[in-house]
């Protein structure tokens, strides 16, 4: 992507900050991440990609028909279970603090809890894939040491339904319990994943929304009974038919249904709404669902940086029917479903996820699971060697730096250019400002009204795998220890912030 280089817009920072208005007060926990059922459990997932196609200069080669078992299998590797006790994804965890963990997807709903030992790694009728103690002591213990909350989604499977009929709760109740007594809460449960895709999502053969709605109420009757403290989640839908297409998903081509039909006759009242949030499909599906795929030439415009906005302020209408005053969950958010795009993992990628998090504020509270931690190929961290990658320090510094309080900063957008304003993370009198420049040609200036500390985010070329803080390499040290995040301070006056850069500016 060249860039000629163009100035065209100045932010002023006022003065007195005073005339902005505070919104509202976000969760502490707004980044959060999934860690997937198949990474503890190992199993199979989407298929990393070459430093060619990550770097742009090799194309994925196209696929025909997703029904197709091969060509399927072709997307998809096999990854062995992940290592939660290792020592440098432990401590990069909990640099970023507090945050819920999210352990679903697919997989998940057709998992056997084998705690007893008695399966001999062979999954039992009606499931896929086994669970075992000592792999879900590891995401306890993980739970615990980063200080997280706990999400789950439970198994929905042919297995869960042995005559055929409702959900029978003997696998809900071994995961419950086992970790209650082992001594880590879940904190909050999904039914199930992507519920409103049915079958697809691993539910039963012939599995309609009535009697997902039958089964949501079983389990969250007993869970309300059993373990009040437990937040109740839902609906967790990939897109909805009802409010028109939204960015995109594997929901976009095949047959699904609708937020109303999944609740509409549920008893057990939510906690909190959820929904999964992708901007669209990535190269490994874009053959097969062209419609629903942005090329990486599109990923720092306007149109597709709004795409988790535009979520949240619809789907923020059905969390007002069904559960009013409630949070809004993101419970699965990432650039593309299917893996990630081949840009995830580069700094590209960065100016999206800022833009979500500073927008999603705007809008309501609640908390955004990053898919995944270290997963594929839109984790936070590399999934084989936990390097940490763009994004994982891009949220790094909104965590340390930008506080609870937001504030309205619309005034401040315009074309190319995106304005946050939040209180100081740090409880010190004063705002911080995010701006994000993401055109590829224009500079901006931005006309600090007193001295301020500078965190400017950039990389040359904007598809690569390191991402410069003030013109300084981010990356781990030999031993393993986080690089510099101190920040540069600026004297009051005018600065420039080139191209496709991102800036926290902390007064």
């Amino acid at each position: 992507m060249e860039m000629k280089v163009n100035t065209k817009k100045n932010v002023v920072i006022p003065r007195n900050p005073q005339i902005l208005t505070p919104i509202r007060q976000m969760d502490e926990r707004l980044v959060s991440y999934n860690i997937e059922m198949t990474e503890v459990t190992g199993g199979t997932f989407w298929k990393a990609y070459t430093p060619e196609q990550i770097a742009g200069t090799k194309e994925f080669p196209p696929i025909r028909d997703l029904t197709d078992v091969t060509e399927m299998a072709s997307l998809m590797q096999y990854y062995s279970p992940i290592d939660l006790y290792n020592r440098k994804l432990r401590k990069l965890s909990k640099e970023l603090g507090p945050v819920w963990i999210r352990v679903s997807g697919s997989w998940a709903t057709k998992t056997y809890y084998d705690f007893e030992g008695t399966t001999g790694g062979i999954a039992p009728q009606g499931y896929q894939s086994v669970l075992t103690a000592k792999q879900w002591k590891g995401v306890l213990d993980f739970v615990k040491d980063v200080g997280g909350k706990l999400l789950v989604s439970v198994s929905n499977c042919e297995g869960d339904h042995p005559d055929g009929g409702s959900l029978d709760l003997s696998q809900a109740k071994k995961i419950f319990e086992f970790s209650n007594n082992y001594g880590v809460a879940i904190d909050a449960v999904e039914f199930m994943n992507e519920p409103n895709m049915l079958e697809i999502s691993g539910a039963p053969a012939g599995y309609t929304p009535a009697d997902y709605g039958r089964d949501q109420d079983i389990l969250y009757r007993w869970v309300r009974e059993n373990y009040p403290k437990c937040l109740l989640v839902g609906p967790c839908t990939t897109g909805d038919p009802s409010v028109g297409e939204m960015g995109a998903g594997i929901g976009s081509i095949v047959k699904s249904c609708t937020t109303k039909e999944l609740l509409e006759n549920t008893e057990i009242k939510l906690d909190v709404f959820s929904y999964h949030c992708y901007n669209g499909v990535s190269e490994r599906l874009a053959s097969v669902m062209p419609k629903a795929h942005w090329a990486s030439e599109l990923a720092h415009t306007d149109e597709y940086l709004a795409v988790a906005g535009d979520y949240a302020k619809k789907y923020a209408v059905l969390r007002d029917q069904y559960v009013r005053d409630g949070q809004m969950w993101v419970t699965e958010s990432g650039d593309a479903g299917g893996g990630g795009n081949t840009w995830a993992s580069t700094y590209l990628d960065v100016l999206r996820t800022l833009n979500e998090l500073g927008s999603f504020a705007q809008i309501t509270d609640g908390v955004i699971f990053h898919n995944t931690l270290a997963s594929s190929d839109y984790g936070f961290l590399h999934h084989a060697t936990f390097d940490p990658r763009p994004n994982y320090f891009a949220v790094l510094l909104w965590n340390r730096l930008m506080g609870s309080t937001v504030y309205d900063c619309r005034d401040y957008h315009e074309e190319g250019m995106h304005v946050y304003c939040h209180s100081r993370k740090d409880a010190v009198q004063g705002m911080v400002y995010l701006i994000i420049n993401n055109s590829l040609s224009d500079t901006l200036t931005v006309n600090l009204p007193k001295e301020a500390d500078s965190y400017v985010l950039c990389a040359n070329p904007v598809r690569s795998g390191v991402m410069l803080l003030n013109d300084k390499e981010l990356k781990l040290s030999e031993a393993g220890d986080l690089p510099d995040l101190s920040p540069v301070t600026k004297p009051a006056g005018l600065i420039t912030l080139n191209p496709a850069s991102c800036a926290f500016f902390v007064l």
